[in-house]
């Protein structure tokens, strides 16, 4: 792919060629190499280079066409450029997306690191070492079906027809592991852990290898429980995959169409617990993958979403900013629709709760650990879901693994009943997170 500036040229000459005075670029570059194991052996390798841009043009009447292209050489952009000019005429009428007012704001520490690529052959090795190492861990370990390591190099560009050029590099490796028991007269039990890195010398591979181990064994002797409500802990990576589910919360876009849980009057009101806040912060320590600028060239930053409580911001592109009076907050991608989505989410106690809760000491309390099926048992509009979910009863400190189980509730009701936040935080590839004790929720067992 030929470098930012280079781009850029073309893109300046083509449009001048063309008579085209408002046009942005956005695109990216994914280099990724992927392996998988099975019983020692490589059951797949895969490696690709990704690469695309979408260009977007705005015609004499002020309407804008979109185009998609992976060919970045002179040609592919003098025929891009002309294909969304042409959809332009075409574009809506109503609120049409235009630049990002902070498009051209210097952006302080771009990332340009990227680590080196690890050679394939000693993805595979490491790989097959730590599926060795967990099928030896314990009798019951019967098998690793599902397993991955993969490295990727990222690079992503930014550019419009007011000078706006924004460019940054980074590298992400990532291990995945998820193993099986077979036990005569039991249920096959499995569960699985995640790292992330940005080089693969540096990723925690025996701290996934030990966390699935750990897991898994714990769920070998299970037990049926009662159908009943339940004091809930939710696992950090539990806790914000719900709350990723219901993101719609806070979705400037969604709020607009009408497809929210929240209305525009919503600011300001108290939707949850005083003892819960919640950030989407693109640029935490702990996001690996972290990128300085979005889709429409907004810088990221910490946007405070709920406050002690209390809703406090949307998520926002640069079109629904400028419909709700507020500023861009580098959540934007570019396509067909400018679409919103979180970067990274940062849940923290807020508040000194009234009593400290401790799993040790706590009686009859159900701690989720992991939650299934949310693309079929979640209802975004209506905020209830119902989900099977991993997780274990917990008696004074022993864990005793749950057979089979689904959780089910109201989210904003959900919110308002957390009776604490405990002050640890984890790491989860969504974000950074607690664990989350909820008073009461209605559960099904068998």
């Amino acid at each position: 792919m030929p470098n930012i500036n280079e781009i850029a040229t073309y893109a300046k000459d083509n449009a001048e060629k063309l008579g085209i005075k408002k046009f942005d670029i956005y695109g990216s570059t994914i280099d990724e190499t992927s392996v998988q194991v099975d019983r020692g052996e490589p059951k797949q390798v895969k490696a690709s280079n990704r690469s695309g841009v979408t260009v977007r043009v705005w015609n004499e009447d002020k309407t804008m066409g979109v185009t998609s292209t992976t060919d970045v050489d002179p040609k592919g952009l003098e025929l891009a450029l002309k294909t969304a000019y042409e959809a332009s005429f075409f574009g809506v009428k109503e609120n049409v997306p235009d630049f990002s007012p902070e498009a051209t704001i210097p952006i302080d520490n771009t990332s340009h690191k990227k680590a080196p690529q690890s050679p394939v052959s000693e993805i595979i090795e490491k790989l097959i070492l730590a599926e060795k190492e967990l099928l030896v861990a314990h009798p019951a370990i019967q098998g690793v079906p599902y397993n991955g390591l993969a490295q990727r190099d990222i690079d992503r560009f930014y550019l419009n027809s007011d000078g706006a050029v924004r460019t940054e590099s980074h590298s992400i490796a990532s291990v995945y592991l998820y193993s099986k028991t077979e036990e005569e007269g039991k249920k096959p039990r499995s569960a699985g852990a995640f790292r992330i890195n940005r080089s693969l010398d540096n990723l925690d591979i025996n701290g996934c290898i030990k966390e699935t181990v750990e897991k898994t064994i714990s769920h070998l002797n299970y037990e049926k429980i009662k159908t009943g409500k339940y004091r809930v802990v939710f696992s950090p990576e539990a806790f914000l995959s719900l709350l990723g589910a219901f993101s719609n919360l806070f979705n400037a876009q969604s709020i607009l169409d009408k497809q929210s849980l929240s209305t525009t009057d919503d600011l300001g009101k108290q939707i949850a617990s005083p003892l819960l806040s919640v950030y989407d912060d693109a640029l935490h320590p702990g996001n690996i993958g972290a990128e300085s600028f979005d889709g429409e060239g907004t810088p990221t930053r910490q946007v405070s979403l709920i406050e002690n409580g209390v809703l406090t911001s949307f998520l926002h592109s640069a079109g629904t900013a400028k419909r709700m009076d507020a500023k861009p907050t580098g959540n934007a991608s570019i396509g067909a629709k400018v679409s919103i989505s979180p970067n990274f989410y940062h849940v923290f106690a807020a508040a000194t709760p009234e009593q400290e809760l401790s799993l040790e000491t706590a009686d009859n309390v159900i701690f989720i650990d992991d939650l299934h099926a949310l693309h079929a048992g979640v209802k975004a509009l209506q905020g209830s879901f119902s989900l099977p979910f991993d997780g274990w009863i917990i008696n004074k400190g022993v864990k005793t693994s749950i057979e089979s189980a689904t959780v089910a509730g109201d989210f904003l009701e959900l919110l308002k009943s957390i009776i604490y936040v405990e002050k640890e935080v984890e790491l989860t590839p969504g974000g950074v997170a607690p664990k989350v004790w909820v008073d009461e929720l209605s559960i099904t067992g068998e």
